[in-house]
């Protein structure tokens, strides 16, 4: 697997995020290409792209939702991890003023950095992107959903 760093650590899947979401588009579209069309005919036929375009938003909805809920459960366990983390190398807790985006990019911090790293993030407020650009040893992670 090839060595993970800032340049490379976004995770896509091109079935999901682009098949998925452009056949999905594609239904909505097409329904409401199809209802307008047979609207200006006479009304005649409109329960199929209205029951069409009813499916295309609950098959978004579902797979916005599936996203979104399966991310929301893992920044959790990855808030927890690093909280632990920081336990361990400085018998503290994580200051409570970093925000979630903070304490997900500081989950790539080697073990060396990361305690000062989460130090620079709250007196200076870092942005999530500003942090993994400020790490020099990237710690790997390939289990993000």
């Amino acid at each position: 697997m090839q060595e993970q760093n800032y340049k490379n650590h976004v995770r896509l899947i091109p079935l999901y995020h682009y098949v998925l979401f452009t056949l999905i588009i594609t239904v909505i579209v097409g329904s409401v290409i199809k209802g307008y069309r047979s609207y200006s005919t006479g009304l005649t036929g409109l329960l199929t792209p209205i029951i069409l375009f009813i499916i295309g938003l609950a098959l978004l909805l579902v797979a916005w939702y599936a996203r979104a809920f399966a991310l929301k459960a893992q920044d959790r366990a990855i808030r927890a991890e690093e909280n632990l983390r920081y336990f361990a190398i400085t018998g503290k807790l994580l200051d409570s003023k970093l925000t979630m985006g903070q304490i997900i990019a500081l989950r790539f911090a080697s073990n060396n950095e990361f305690v000062e790293l989460a130090h620079r993030a709250v007196a200076e407020n870092m942005k999530p992107v500003d942090i993994k650009k400020a790490i020099l040893h990237w710690k790997e992670d390939h289990n993000r959903v």
